[in-house]
């Protein structure tokens, strides 16, 4: 939670302006000492995410904080696992004495500012909605999730039927998404996509849209209907796309919306 703390604080703040300001702990005056603390913290683990491996006598050079200022917040960082101690790299050995400590981002600390960006994200979503109403916030997941569909569809299409659910699988992967292919459990039969990731999970938490635009897209690239079975935005361990057994067929262009009378359901 700390971690997280850290990365929607940050998240928001010009690093370019606070590094400029003079002195990296000016604060409004009245500020509570903590959330000045918290502030100058969340800023050094952004500094060391953006320029990391660094060292801590860089990082105060970067940011002008004193030596002891930097090695009470790289203490509490480490502490928290936001970062990590890293051997001096051999170009950087100065001889004698021991060698510099370079302190890294760890996947954790990583994680905390991926959520942040979440947060923002799910932010403007929420003013879009407000502003624009639920139609715009559908238009724009069209779009986003569009961007996936142009770099994805020719390589899909390209493979035989029986195989493009592998295929997109492989595409999804090279996105971040984890994603795998096999067969559907009977009675059903066709096939399943897996997702073990969702980079958007917490935003689709609350505008399933994209969700659904997602699944409307993979029915366009696989040329048959699909139906999502599972979110990770929803709670399940797994994103889960039913895929028809027509798509073991030559593709026929079906639209998502419609009823797949084989399996009995019908797609999103």
């Amino acid at each position: 939670m700390a971690g997280k703390q850290l990365g929607h604080t940050d998240v928001v703040k010009n690093v370019s302006e606070e590094t400029n300001a003079g002195t990296a702990d000016a604060r409004p005056v009245g500020a509570p000492s903590g959330q000045r603390e918290r502030d100058t913290r969340a800023r050094v683990a952004r500094h060391i995410l953006e320029h990391g491996p660094i060292t801590a006598s860089a990082l105060g050079e970067l940011m002008g904080l004193t030596p002891a200022a930097v090695r009470r917040h790289l203490d509490a960082l480490l502490a928290e696992g936001m970062i990590e101690i890293r051997r001096a790299r051999p170009q950087s050995r100065r001889g004698r004495g021991r060698p510099a400590k370079w302190f890294a981002i760890t996947e954790s600390g990583r994680s905390a500012f991926v959520h942040a960006y979440d947060d923002l994200a799910t932010s403007a979503l929420r003013f879009l909605a407000e502003t624009a109403g639920e139609r715009a916030v559908a238009e724009f997941a069209r779009r986003q999730i569009g961007e996936l569909e142009r770099r994805h569809r020719p390589a899909v299409q390209a493979a035989p039927p029986h195989q493009r659910v592998r295929r997109l699988a492989e595409a999804l992967s090279g996105d971040g998404y984890a994603a795998a292919a096999g067969k559907a459990p009977p009675p059903g039969g066709g096939e399943q996509l897996c997702q073990h990731h969702c980079p958007v999970a917490h935003v689709a938490a609350e505008f399933p849209q994209l969700c659904e635009a997602e699944t409307e897209a993979f029915s366009r690239m696989l040329g048959t209907p699909v139906q999502r079975l599972a979110t990770i935005a929803h709670g399940d361990g797994i994103c889960t796309t039913h895929v028809s057994p027509r798509s073991l067929c030559a593709g026929n262009g079906a639209d998502a919306t419609t009823t797949d009378e084989e399996s009995g359901r019908t797609s999103l």
